[in-house]
């Protein structure tokens, strides 16, 4: 059985909180939700990143959890 849904979506505004590597974001309908991952090299990069030396800037402070 072949069914064809054909529909118009008209977005003003979508505020998303977060998205992660498990996320699915459906808008309209769908009768298989196919997983989809990509990586891309957007910088050209041709070697690994070095190692870690220790912590960094941002881990010797303090972090507050009250947006501000």
């Amino acid at each position: 059985m072949i069914v064809n849904v054909q529909q118009t979506i008209h977005i003003q505004m979508i505020k998303i909180g977060g998205i992660t590597n498990s996320s699915v974001l459906q808008i309209g309908t769908a009768g298989v939700i196919t997983p989809s991952s990509h990586l891309y090299n957007t910088g050209g990069y041709t070697t690994p990143a070095p190692a870690a030396t220790g912590e960094t800037e941002l881990a010797q402070q303090e972090i507050s959890l009250i947006p501000l």
